[in-house]
């Protein structure tokens, strides 16, 4: 038969009753049928052996079942239950060609099959065509009234059954018209349907209920074939959306999507097998179940192999992905639409719940990236606030309010990110992150002011460190009476200074009353401190600084010019002096005076240690005394405030006397010493003497004036010799080291004194009035006392002298 249309065709159920589970699969994706939702139907047949069935479907819907060869004899030609498409129809329309009933190739279990074969037919299929012969309508023995027990009672099997069309074929129609025929077979098929015992609940349930009977009458097809043909051309036009309304199939109910036909059709094979109740609205629940979680896995397996769901979840790992929410909600979307596309036919509460899961697992896997994306986008936005935090600072705005406009805006910030990473799909909450990221924003804002207080204190600090030490330490070297109410004024001065400074900058940090008292307080401490810790470090070094104010008033006059010790000096009044500035000195530095007490320190040192009367007195005293000093704190002065104490000062000014007793005796030795070379002239009585017992000589020499000259030139060779071996200067340290100096010298410098008068005679005439000129000039620096006179004719004589003299101390050099 030639039709223009291939078909496929496939054997579902063999003849030993197994179902080809292997081979419906690639039927059912050859034919396209899960494409088609739940637009396609499922015709059968069930009719007696050899009664045209496969020829009727053959030319009915042009497929290719196999056909009794009439020649042969009759014999079962259709074994199991064969399925192929309708060639040509829409919707796509699935025919199944049963094996037929009475055959006698089977005996005795022709009635279990038949029955099994009618049951799965009515379970599956839209339509169901059985063919019957004409001349068995009104007979009550035809060979259908068996086949239509078995269908109504298999259909009682069937908890809620589907509305199936049962289309009967009347073959070989006579000339009975079909109006006449088909009451008597309509009351035939309910007389069956009362006979046929039913359940409890569809005792009264009519046969309409159940099933949508139709009646065709076709001619003969080996004696009448043209009219045959043109009658099953008439008939498959009504195959043509036959699901529509109006259609033949237009009642039908529990219809399973077409993509889960071929699992459900094998599991309603199964239960039939195994001899179960057939519970269709159960079975369409479970082939949902099964059918949607293959879906929604497939859906799964797709959506992590989506190449931008890969690209997406790369890329959130290095950092904060921009659209990160609407890209993600569109995969998302897709998938899910996917699976609702291939779902959308199947029980909608199994359906609603496989989705759900499909979601859950979804997110569950793109949840780990969106916490990538919000750790991302929180460190981000923590770091920016950092920057524009520093920046806000440094720019000179106020603390508090810096930190407060920069959470403010970085949080927003964080809001509007969040906001882009959305998925819809989730009911996330991000408050966690976005608590966190609150709670790292005030623990940066928290130590960045408790860096920025730190360094202002630590400036002020250092300020105050700069202003009170130096000045300190330089009042207390000066110790006086004014010292410490100096240093008082000072700190007062300084710490106003300060805190004034310190709490106009806290200003910025709004801090509480109470908080910003305190820092200032700790501030006014902090100078106070350090004028006591500069007091207690001079307090270390008092003695270095008794021995240095003693020799400073004890070796320099009241110009600052060092004492030369010529004999004239009360070396006593002096060391008095130096040492009550020296006591002065210890009594300034036994105790911190900042507050308005008085002590009575420097008297109790001064009658203690000055006071000679007093120590006169105590000595002559008995050994029990009482001692101002043998105690280890001041009467009116507290223990903190002590810097020596007086056992302290006692030991202090005893290592203090012993170290500079050494400074007087010098003095004293050198005072003495100075007046014995000042001494070196006879005394009076002894220049009467010889004025008196000279006389004679006198008168002589005014008489004769040679002997004048004589003794001048002897004069003038004493002189040159006195100022050639510094005769004072070696008398200076004693006589007898004095003698002993001069004999070693004395004939030495004669002999030189004598070269040199012999190289000025030979020198040329030319050269005496440079050598006079500078032998002047040398008598001059050598404190000669001659009159002009003396000098202009000694000038022969003292010229070498001088020459002598230079040479000596070139020569020591």
């Amino acid at each position: 038969m030639a039709t223009g249309y291939e078909c496929c065709s496939i054997q579902l159920i063999d003849g030993d009753g197994s179902f080809n589970d292997t081979g419906i699969e690639p039927f059912i994706k050859e034919v396209k049928l899960h494409e088609c939702g739940l637009s396609y139907a499922v015709v059968s047949i069930m009719g007696p052996q050899s009664s045209g069935k496969s020829t009727l479907l053959n030319h009915l819907f042009y497929t290719n079942f196999r056909e009794m060869d009439a020649f042969k004899g009759r014999s079962q030609t259709t074994k199991g239950i064969w399925m192929a498409k309708c060639a040509g129809i829409e919707p796509c329309t699935l025919v199944m060609d049963l094996e037929g009933t009475d055959g006698r190739e089977r005996g005795e279990d022709d009635t279990a099959f038949e029955k099994q074969s009618a049951l799965f037919a009515l379970a599956v299929s839209d339509i169901v065509l059985i063919n019957m012969w004409c001349h068995d309508i009104g007979r009550e023995q035809a060979a259908n009234k068996p086949l239509l027990k078995t269908v109504f009672q298999v259909m009682m099997r069937l908890f809620s059954p589907r509305k199936t069309t049962l289309m009967f074929v009347i073959r070989d129609k006579t000339r009975t018209p079909l109006e006449n025929l088909e009451p008597v077979l309509r009351e035939d098929i309910q007389k069956i349907w009362d006979s046929v015992p039913n359940p409890h609940a569809h005792k009264e349930t009519p046969l309409s209920e159940f099933f949508n009977v139709e009646v065709v009458a076709l001619s003969s097809y080996e004696e009448k074939e043209e009219q045959f043909k043109e009658q099953v051309a008439n008939l498959r036009q009504r195959f043509f959306h036959s699901i529509a309304p109006g259609g033949i199939a237009r009642d039908r109910r529990g219809v399973v999507p077409a993509s889960g036909f071929s699992f459900s059709a094998q599991q309603i094979w199964k239960v039939i097998k195994e001899n179960k109740d057939l519970d269709l609205p159960a079975h369409k629940v479970m082939v949902a179940t099964v059918r949607c979680e293959e879906i929604a896995n497939q859906k799964f397996v797709a959506f992590t192999a989506n190449v931008n769901w890969c690209l997406l979840e790369d890329a959130v790992q290095s950092g904060p992905v921009s659209g990160f929410g609407k890209k993600l909600n569109s995969i998302l979307y897709a998938s899910l639409s996917e699976y609702d596309a291939e779902a959308t036919y199947f029980d909608e509460g199994v359906r609603s719940a496989k989705r759900k899961q499909l979601e859950e697992k979804l997110l569950q896997l793109v949840q780990p990236a969106h916490q990538s994306l919000l750790g991302h986008l929180r460190s981000g936005t923590l770091e920016k606030f950092k920057e524009a935090f520093e920046k806000a600072l440094n720019e000179g705005e106020g603390f508090s309010l810096a930190a407060r406009n920069c959470t403010e805006s970085h949080i927003s910030l964080f809001d509007e990110g969040y906001s882009d990473s959305v998925v819809e799909l989730a009911n996330w909450d991000s408050s966690k992150v976005r608590d966190k990221l609150r709670r790292d924003i005030d623990a940066h804002v928290a130590s960045v002011r408790a860096a920025k207080l730190s360094e202002l204190t630590s400036s002020y600090e250092a300020k105050l460190n700069e202003a009170l030490a130096g000045p300190v330490e330089a009042l207390l070297d000066g110790a006086a009476n004014e010292t410490w109410p100096s240093i008082k004024k000072l700190l007062q001065r300084e710490t106003e200074s300060a805190v004034s400074g310190l709490s106009s900058a806290l200003s910025g940090f709004e801090m509480d009353a109470e908080a910003k008292e305190k820092m200032l307080s700790s501030l006014q401490d902090y100078a106070r401190g350090v004028v006591e810790a500069k007091a207690r470090e001079e307090a270390g070094r008092v003695l270095i600084r008794m021995k240095d104010r003693f020799s400073t008033l004890f070796s320099h006059d009241s110009d600052s010019m060092p004492r030369v010790w010529t004999g004239k000096e009360d070396i006593r009044a002096i060391t008095k002096t130096a040492r009550s500035a020296s006591l002065k000195l210890l009594s300034v530095m036994a105790a911190i005076r900042l507050d308005d007490t008085v002590d009575n320190i420097e008297n109790t040192l001064i009658s203690a240690l000055v006071d000679t009367k007093n120590n006169a007195a105590v000595t002559d005293r008995s050994i029990t005394t009482f001692d101002p000093l043998a105690s280890s704190t001041w009467e009116q002065v507290p223990p903190a405030k002590t810097l020596i104490t007086p056992v302290q000062c006692k030991s202090l000014w005893r290592q203090f006397r012993a170290e500079t007793e050494y400074s007087v005796t010098q003095a004293i030795s050198a005072q003495e010493a100075s007046k014995r070379n000042n001494n070196w002239m006879p005394p009076p009585w002894a220049i009467v003497a010889l004025v008196v017992l000279g006389f004679n000589e006198f008168m002589t020499l005014l008489r004769n004036p040679f002997y004048l000259g004589v003794i001048f030139v002897g004069y003038l060779i004493v002189k040159a010799l006195w100022v050639q071996l510094d005769i004072s200067g070696e008398f200076r340290h004693g006589v007898l080291p004095g003698l002993l100096s001069i004999s070693t010298k004395f004939l030495p410098t004669v002999m030189d004194l004598l070269r040199k008068l012999a190289e000025q005679g030979q020198s040329p005439a030319t050269n005496y009035p440079q050598t006079n000129l500078g032998a002047e000039s040398k008598s001059f620096q050598n404190g000669s006392t001659s009159s002009s006179m003396s000098s202009s004719a000694s000038s022969g004589v003292t010229a070498p002298t001088n020459g002598i003299e230079y040479s000596s101390h070139s020569r020591e050099e």
